[in-house]
């Protein structure tokens, strides 16, 4: 998505011992905005085309999200087009230029949101249950800690209530044996 001289953007052929794929790749930071800004559903890939004035064209996008009317397309639109922009352009140029509170209503920012807060809870957890099994057994072997890291966060609650009967390390190489399917 970003502008690149690599070989890869320049391929236009796929070809395997049984078939044969020809396709053109659309190189966006080539492509002049004025298509991408005329359809509404184009307007976050306007933020990746060629510009000389990054500040125009995103308030030009910006102009036009603000004319959609329904509520729910223009917050999506909004925060598509700010995931995008933020490949390219700073965060401070782009929270100048976008509302914050239009963007929060988008489903997508939601979605996005709350898979951070599930990965910032699962990264406490983790954290936690670690500190308190290092200080409750001792060091934990590398394969167990790798099996503990792929916990879920309710499966970490459970090894913290569970590490509190804990005193030597098979405690918890039987508590993990006692999981398995």
């Amino acid at each position: 998505m970003q502008q690149t001289a690599s070989e890869q953007v320049f391929v236009s052929e796929y070809a395997d011992t049984n078939t044969r794929h020809g396709y053109r790749v659309i190189r966006l930071w080539e492509q002049n905005p004025d298509l991408l800004l005329s359809v509404p559903g184009l307007l976050p890939l306007a933020a990746l085309s060629q510009t000389n004035s990054p500040r125009t064209l995103l308030e030009q996008i910006a102009t036009r999200i603000a004319t959609i009317e329904e509520p729910t397309q223009q917050a999506d639109l909004l925060a598509c087009t700010q995931v995008l922009a933020g490949l390219r352009f700073e965060k401070a140029l782009l929270r100048q230029l976008f509302r914050k509170e239009t963007m929060r209503e988008s489903v997508i920012y939601q979605e996005i949101r709350e898979d951070g807060l599930i990965e910032g809870r699962k990264n406490e957890a983790l954290s936690i249950v670690t500190r308190q099994l290092i200080r409750r057994i001792g060091p934990i072997a590398p394969e167990i800690r790798e099996q503990i890291q792929t916990f879920s966060v309710e499966e970490l609650e459970d090894l913290g209530e569970a590490l509190l009967d804990f005193s030597e390390p098979s405690d918890l190489t039987n508590w993990l044996s006692d999981r398995q399917p």
